[in-house]
């Protein structure tokens, strides 16, 4: 293969995906023989697009399980999506409402119907783009969560569940949605302050002048009251503890009610409670057998329990109303703003309504007590550790977990009832109708389980449970878990105690928790803030224009609109270049230290796409000098290695080391680092020059020990790095892999570099260390001397370098080295200092323009130290500045004042 002129990674990536993924190169096997390494996708909405987030944690993946494949490890990376009930039944029923119908419209069976169209429309979306990452999944086992052998395994789980006693059906207080008409969890609710009110209502005593005053931000669920309560101990008040009130706008009395949940500092010391409309209350009335009494139908409006004058009211107008009548009875005793809490769905941002429901629960105490012992035993690891505390935190105070949701797309509830209201939990309706018995008609839940109950099923239920397979004898558990914070509760603890309870296995032996991908300025990424990327974007490239009008696509208000485009064009005035995938991924893993969200800059990927052209034009002067030529593959000829072939060779057992003790603690930024700077600046800026020396001046073995040292070194880097930039990686290997001995049809078929510490000549690396030295103390006085680049120029050197001299002739632009014993000539050229070393360049110094010149530039740094200086002492500045600003204002003053020395020293000498 003719390697080209530059790097085009559109053409290289629409070549090597397709043949990756063809040849069978990302595929499974069981073989017993090799060690299991596999990581389960956490599976994305089927009709979501690539995001940020996803774009990260795939590249974190993809870069791990190429590296296991390439050490020659049973490799799965299982992908998949997930039927994401909410979120998907939200996108079709809003198509449905842009053409004036509604799913109840259509009846149950189309309207799945027209879900299932929508997933094989969309659903691939994800997919095709998680593959132009590179993503080197295992797609002949893809799996998707309504799959048939998924929803087996998920009736399976239910109905053993329940015949454990562990599932069971309640009427409890659930979070309602009432625009979506179903239940949600409390991590489906997002709780934001907000201004409101407090209203002051009193309460008449009954048969007594007295009252009492409670205050309340939700008048409205007053209708629904059943007592007032007080604390035991309240002196105020226990004189009337057991007597009646009068439930204003209501024929009825309620109770007094003493009980510790009341605290007396607050307010006036008096609760209502409204068990029906609240979880504390909800608590309190169970404690004193209270009866609670719903005021809402499902969709927030007031019910026939309620006085007449508020039933079909929505709740709102509802509360408008009931205040209005409370002033006019005089009961109203004031008004105050009030910042509260208000909790909302996170996908409808409708007020969620605590809710008295019949709903499907999973009782989680004796499965949460085995989740928090598998971690504690060490069977589950979380990386960071400190993930570890918030994981306990959450399962030590769970809940029982309210599985059913009043939607239609999911997976539907495996129970049958009678017309006499008993139900019968099954596999299937044939074994339900057993149970009920002949000339029973019965009729299936309509609920549907919560997404995640399937999700949680995820780590067996896609190896094959609850048949035995052999995938589920070699992959479960899988070896990690890539996962942001954000699911620990949704998704790993669930995980955890259904694996550990079904197989008895946990489902991961680590956990890794990455970051959240911000914006440039340390923003969250949303829709309705316009800061979105899309990372196939990034890898194409966009206009400004197109990227403006993706950002304001969907937006309603048009002010929003305006003000996203304007930030728009001042963070991107030229939309994105094409970096490619390569440079993306690198970004990615550079970015990817622990426990840290990550700011995404364009300037990081436009640093990794330089090292990836940097990186291919390295290939081609290797290839230019190495074809066709012998590079060392015939043993029988001599080879005869220098201390800078031997320090390179050297050097990659360094970062071949650094590399896999990186990719084994998940450290991707300290991996990336390892890559890039032995690519860049030890083999292109160093390696290469030198080599160039060698071929050019050497003998036939010392040129042949070169070409060698040169081919394999750089192909153990493509190698090395192929697990974060793998298609230039594959693109070069091709050229580069035969001249180094190299057979095979693939990169990735390839073994992992294995340092060999054996390798490392510490004498090498002194030489090159000095060579490195006395190269940049040349450049160093070239550079204050203001001389050409252009210029050759002799050094008289005192010490013994001889050995050096072809080198630093090369690196330094030197014509000639002449090499003394004693003492340096007497002359007013600068002098470097290297170790035992001293380096004077010998040219003719015009003493008064170079003193005029010294002066000059002492002045202006002078000039910059003092800027530097007063911005210090602006104790306004070093307080508010970022503290990264404030220590680069220091290091900025030290560097100049460290040349202002060296320049005074050079005039003290001139005069």
């Amino acid at each position: 293969m003719e390697l080209a002129k530059s790097f085009e990674p559109a053409a290289i990536e629409a070549h090597w995906y397709p043949l990756w993924e063809s040849r069978g190169y990302f595929k499974a096997a069981t073989d017993p023989d090799k060690p299991a390494y596999c990581i389960m996708l956490p599976p994305p909405n089927v009709t979501g697009t690539l995001h940020m987030g996803h774009a990260f944690q795939d590249t974190l993946m993809d870069t791990l399980v190429r590296y296991h494949r390439m050490k020659g490890e049973n490799t799965l990376w299982q992908p998949g999506t997930d039927h994401a009930g909410i979120a998907t039944q939200i996108v079709v029923e809003r198509q449905l409402d842009q053409k004036g119908v509604s799913r109840h419209d259509l009846g149950r069976d189309k309207f799945l119907e027209r879900v299932w169209e929508w997933k094989e429309e969309s659903g691939s979306t994800i997919t095709r783009q998680m593959r132009r990452l590179g993503a080197s999944c295992d797609w002949s086992r893809e799996r998707f969560t309504m799959d048939e052998g998924l929803s087996k395994a998920v009736t399976e789980v239910f109905v053993k569940l329940y015949e454990q006693g562990l599932i069971y059906r309640g009427k409890r207080l659930v979070n309602w949605d009432p625009v979506l008409l179903t239940a949600v969890s409390d991590l489906e609710v997002i709780s934001e302050e907000e201004d409101g009110f407090m209203w002051h209502i009193r309460y008449p005593v009954e048969d007594s002048d007295e009252s009492l005053v409670v205050a309340t931000t939700r008048p409205e669920t007053m209708l629904g009251d059943m007592a007032v309560a007080v604390h035991p101990e309240d002196p105020r008040y226990l004189h009337l503890i057991g007597k009646q009130v009068r439930l204003p706008l209501c024929q009825r009395t309620i109770p007094v009610i003493a009980d510790d949940y009341v605290d007396p500092a607050f307010g006036t010391g008096c609760v209502k409670i409204t068990p029906a409309h609240d979880f504390n209350d909800y608590q309190v009335g169970q404690r004193h057998h209270l009866e609670p009494l719903s005021i809402f139908t499902l969709d927030a409006k007031i019910n026939d329990l309620a006085p007449s004058e508020y039933q079909g009211l929505d709740r709102y107008e509802a509360r408008k109303k009931i205040v209005a009548d409370l002033d006019v009875e005089g009961l109203l005793v004031e008004t105050k703003p009030h910042k509260l809490m208000v909790p909302r769905g996170d996908r409808t941002h409708a007020v969620i309504e605590p809710m008295l429901t019949d709903q499907w629960y999973v009782a989680m105490e004796g499965l949460a007590k085995r989740g928090l012992e598998v971690v504690a035993a060490g069977e589950v690891k979380f990386v960071p550790e400190n993930w570890t505390h918030v994981y306990n935190q959450w399962l030590e105070n769970i809940q029982d977990w309210c599985i059913s949701r009043q939607l239609w797309w999911g997976h539907r509830i495996p129970a049958w009832y009678d017309e006499d209201g008993n139900f019968y939990v099954a596999h299937n309706q044939e074994a339900a109708q057993q149970q009920a018995g002949a000339g029973k008609k019965l009729r299936q839940d309509e609920d549907v389980l919560d997404t995640w109950f399937s999700s949680a099923l995820w780590p067996f239920s896609t190896l094959g449970w609850p048949e035995k397979t052999p995938e589920l004898d070699t992959f479960l558990p899988s070896s990690v878990l890539v996962t942001g914070f954000d699911i620990i509760f949704f998704w790993v603890a669930r995980m955890v105690m259904m694996s550990e309870h079904f197989t008895g296995q946990v489902p991961f032996n680590e956990v890794y928790v990455h970051g959240l991908v911000r914006d440039m300025h340390g923003n969250k990424m949303s829709k309705s803030k316009g800061n979105v990327i899309d990372p196939i974007d990034l890898i194409d490239g966009i206009d400004l224009e197109s990227l403006v009008t993706k950002r304001r696509t969907g937006l309603m208000n048009p002010k929003q609109a305006e003000a996203i485009a304007k930030q728009t064009r001042k963070d991107f005035p030229d939309g994105f270049p094409a970096f490619g995938t390569d440079a993306i991924r690198f970004t990615f893993a550079s970015l990817a230290s622990h426990g840290r969200d990550i700011k995404f800059d364009l300037q990081r990927c436009d640093g990794y796409r330089n090292f990836c052209n940097k990186l291919w034009n390295a290939t081609r002067f290797v290839l230019m000098n190495t074809e066709g030529k012998d590079c060392g593959q015939n043993e029988s000829l001599p080879l005869e290695f220098s201390a800078i072939d031997q320090w390179i060779i050297g050097r990659l057992q360094q970062a071949e080391k650094e590399v896999a003790e990186a990719f084994d603690s998940y450290r991707f930024d300290m991996a990336a680092r390892a890559v890039y700077e032995f690519v860049w600046d030890e083999y292109c800026d160093w390696y290469v020059e030198l080599a160039k020396v060698q071929i050019n001046q050497g003998n036939e073995a010392q040129q042949r020990a070169t070409r060698r040292t040169l081919v394999r070194v750089l192909e153990a880097t493509l190698r090395l790095a192929h697990p974060i930039i793998p298609f230039i990686t594959e693109e070069l290997w091709q050229t580069v892999g035969p001249l180094a001995g190299k057979s095979g049809e693939s990169i990735m078929l390839q073994p992992y570099p294995v340092a060999d510490m054996n390798q490392v000549s510490e004498a090498a690396n002194q030489q090159v260390m000095l060579l490195k030295e006395m190269t940049n103390a040349c450049r160093t006085l070239r550079g204050e001397m203001n001389l050409s680049p252009a210029l050759k120029v002799p050094l008289i050197a005192l010490g013994d370098i001889s050995a050096l001299v072809p080198y630093l002739q090369a690196l330094a632009r030197i014509s000639e080295v002449e090499i003394v014993q004693n003492e340096l000539p007497a002359a007013d050229a600068p002098v470097a200092v290297v170790g035992e070393i001293r380096l004077m360049l010998k040219i003719e110094v015009d003493k008064e323009a170079e003193q005029a010149r010294l002066a000059k530039e002492i002045a202006r740094l002078e000039g910059e130290i003092a800027k530097a200086q007063a911005k210090l002492a602006n104790e306004s500045f070093v307080a508010r500045a970022p503290a990264a600003v404030v220590a680069q204002e220091k290091k900025r003053m030290e560097s100049f004042g460290a040349i202002v020395e060296k320049m005074r020293a050079q005039l003290k000498r001139l005069k």
